[in-house]
């Protein structure tokens, strides 16, 4: 149970003991379907309740120690209830307010309620009329923590990304810049054949650079919501037959055999580019961590309310512990076999994300040295799948 702090603060003892009396048994239930932030459920609030006679106690208690809600007599010996709130320290900028006014004019309430004054409460009260501002103000604390954590928490991945984004930016682009000096001041001397490597590297450096941004803007879209999506039939195995021709020339140059096997038309209502860039994905990947003579086998299947694309390879297989994290956002298989590979490491995130918009999952088969399968299952409940010859 979460524990709320209560400074009561009353000249009057009587009205300071039947406070705590009242509110310490008291408990509140915040964060209520409707109010709750995600990730976040109900929970039970218990207070805790400490007394101040006066102004300037009450000043000294909340210096050295906020807490969250004040329960504040406008009339006070000495610093009355207003100028207490003119004179909160900046630690206390979090606590919640309650001025409990017994001759409240309209002039005060402003005047309390510009400096922060969050409710009131008009004396005499009954317990039941203190309980249901205590437990507004309660529930207003507790949601404006977890709007607070999350916000931090947005804060804390905001900078892992920009962390991790500059790191993957700061290798190619020193990469490139090296090379470029080393054009303008001839290192290699005059002859330009020299430097026809130079250039090679350059641009495979840069077109590094040109897929990671390319897959920040389509991760960008997809979690945003602002992706346009076109649902229509498609004929599954016309775009798979694409996606292998275009992975030939890079497949053929190591001797990388690709199949497709399946019903021969496949037809299952989606958007074009996504499915593209699912099966463009896994080519890709099954081509890149292949070995050299290996093979790629690409499978359709479906029934009426799925479609299932399965990609495996001879390549070098990954380790369970790699599996596990192997849909982070740029993550990347770093070890011996993978150092000479280049890629943003977002392929596979941005290819979960996408499974997510059609209700369906990946799955992933891999050992060390043995190769690897990826299962991809697509659910459209509104469209159709049909095969025919």
């Amino acid at each position: 149970m979460e524990q709320l702090r209560v400074l009561v603060v009353d000249d009057e003892p009587g009205m300071r003991s039947g406070v705590e009396r009242a509110l310490s048994a008291f408990r509140v239930t915040a964060g209520c379907e409707g109010d709750a932030l995600p990730g976040e459920g109900d929970a039970e609030v218990g207070f805790l309740v400490e007394q101040a006679e006066s102004g300037e106690e009450a000043l000294i208690k909340i210096a050295q120690n906020p807490p969250d809600i004040l329960l504040l007599d406008q009339m006070l010996p000495g610093i009355g209830g207003i100028e207490i709130l003119e004179q909160m320290p900046k630690q206390a900028q979090h606590t919640l307010t309650i001025m409990i006014t017994a001759y409240a004019s309209i002039e005060t309430a402003v005047r309390a309620t510009k400096q922060g004054a969050y409710d009131f409460l008009p004396k005499p009260f009954t317990p039941a009329e203190l309980k249901e501002v205590v437990r507004k103000a309660g529930t207003h604390v507790v949601l404006a923590r977890r709007a607070r954590k999350l916000a931090e928490e947005k804060k804390r991945v905001r900078f892992d990304f920009v962390r991790v984004l500059v790191h993957e930016l700061k290798a190619p682009l020193g990469a490139v810049l090296n090379y470029v000096d080393m054009l303008s001041s001839r290192t290699l001397g005059s002859d330009l054949g020299a430097y026809a490597e130079v250039v090679e590297r350059s641009k495979l450096r840069l077109q590094q650079m040109q897929k990671l941004i390319s897959d920040l803007l389509d991760m960008t879209k997809i979690e945003s919501g602002t992706k346009s999506r076109d649902l229509v039939d498609l004929d599954i195995r016309k775009i798979a037959q694409r996606c292998l021709e275009m992975a030939e020339p890079q497949a053929a140059a190591r001797g990388i055999t690709l199949s497709l096997s399946g019903s021969s038309r496949l037809i299952f209502k989606a958007d074009q580019g996504e499915i593209e860039m699912i099966l463009n994905n896994l080519v890709s990947n099954a081509v890149k961590y292949n070995r050299d003579g290996g093979q790629v086998d690409v499978s359709l299947s479906g029934n009426e309310r799925e479609l299932l694309l399965t990609v495996a390879d001879t390549g070098i297989g990954m380790s369970e512990a790699d599996q596990k994290k192997l849909f982070g956002e740029f993550t990347r298989i770093r070890n011996d076999k993978t150092r000479n590979i280049l890629g943003s490491g977002l392929g596979l995130s941005i290819l979960k994300k996408l499974v997510a918009l059609y209700d369906g999952e990946v799955q992933v088969k891999s050992a060390v040295d043995q190769g690897s399968v990826f299962s991809v299952t697509l659910r459209q409940a509104q469209g159709r799948i049909a095969e025919a010859e």
